[in-house]
């Protein structure tokens, strides 16, 4: 039987709720995750999109940029309202019992308002803290040119203020095992 979610929290009623982490794990997980996965949608019809993206720390917001225009600009203008996922996948656990199967992973779900920033000051400013989050030994105006007019033009810059947010990790050794059933040879463990 289903649990009705209506009117409850995005983040509401964790099905593992021992794999959930404390806001400062999120934190430094969002520091170093690589690769967002950003949701939106219009006209019931959701959209995914994979990006780079950095966690604005002081404004609780992360920060992505797109082409300047596009599905991502289209949709965030017509519903701000999104949510964005990162994940890191560790080995695979494989088990004695079919629906016991499982990987290691962490991940970063959360959810907010989405806005282009339009002031060009701001949008600067973020774009060089996405820049520094993968290239932090990197100086604009020493090992790269700054942004110009120009191509600050070409580009669409968000910001997602995080409105709720949950972290999970599940890094075990093994999945779990059935004393039911003839263990697994630790081949499959390497």
């Amino acid at each position: 039987m289903s649990r009705n979610y209506e009117n409850q929290s995005p983040t509401a009623f964790q099905r593992r709720p021992y794999l959930t982490k404390d806001d400062a794990w999120i934190r430094a997980f969002l520091k170093t995750a690589q690769v967002g996965h950003i949701a939106t949608s219009v006209d019931n019809q959701p959209f995914l999109n994979p990006t780079t993206f950095w966690y604005d720390e002081e404004n609780h917001q992360i920060v992505f940029h797109s082409n300047i225009a596009g599905r991502v600009r289209s949709n965030v203008e017509s519903n701000p309202k999104v949510s964005m996922e990162a994940s890191e996948l560790g080995k695979l656990l494989p088990s004695n019992v079919a629906l016991e199967f499982s990987l290691q992973f962490r991940s970063v779900i959360l959810f907010g308002t989405a806005r282009v920033i339009i002031d060009p000051t701001e949008a600067k400013k973020l774009l060089y803290g996405l820049i520094s989050k993968y290239f932090p030994a990197m100086n604009a105006g020493k090992e790269y040119r700054e942004i110009t007019d120009k191509e600050l033009r070409a580009t669409s810059v968000y910001a997602i203020k995080i409105e709720e947010w949950s972290g999970k990790e599940n890094w075990e050794d093994r999945a779990d095992q059935s004393d039911e059933w003839p263990a697994l040879d630790e081949k499959w463990f390497e």
